[in-house]
């Protein structure tokens, strides 16, 4: 079931950000992952986040909105494969006419699951956090 997050979900929310992008990022460092976790944590409970709620509370995913900006979808590595990123971003298109996000070029198998959801590169450029070039890519229904 996706839903809105609630304040008790942020916790499960915040670390599935942390260990996908570690996992997804291996060519950033760790400490920037790290040292992003607690701000990212408190911007969480004022974002717009759907939540893949597995049942019981359980959490295998999510996708945070900055507007029409896709923030982020991250799914846990056990639930990968099943559909559930699929189903949060196609929620969020019932949602928009537009959306816009950003990939790191590495991140291939991001880029691919993009592409296959309708979504095209409209610019690139390199992050001035992390030195990697990413692309912004655009989806319009």
């Amino acid at each position: 079931m996706i839903r809105k997050m609630s304040a008790a979900d942020a916790d499960a929310v915040a670390h599935i950000w942390l260990n996908e992008n570690l996992r997804a990022h291996e060519f950033i460092q760790e400490s920037y992952w790290l040292d992003n976790f607690i701000p990212v944590r408190a911007a969480l409970e004022r974002a717009e986040v759907y939540v893949f709620e597995l049942g019981g509370g359980e959490i295998g995913g999510f996708i945070g909105l900055t507007g029409n900006y896709v923030a982020g979808i991250f799914v846990r590595e056990d639930r990968q494969g099943r559909g559930e990123g699929r189903d949060l971003l196609t929620y969020v298109k019932n949602l928009r006419d537009h959306l816009e996000l950003s990939v790191y070029a590495k991140n291939i198998r991001a880029m691919r699951f993009y592409e296959r959801e309708g979504f095209r590169v409209v610019d690139g450029a390199t992050d001035e956090n992390t030195g990697e070039f990413e692309y912004l890519l655009a989806w319009d229904k």
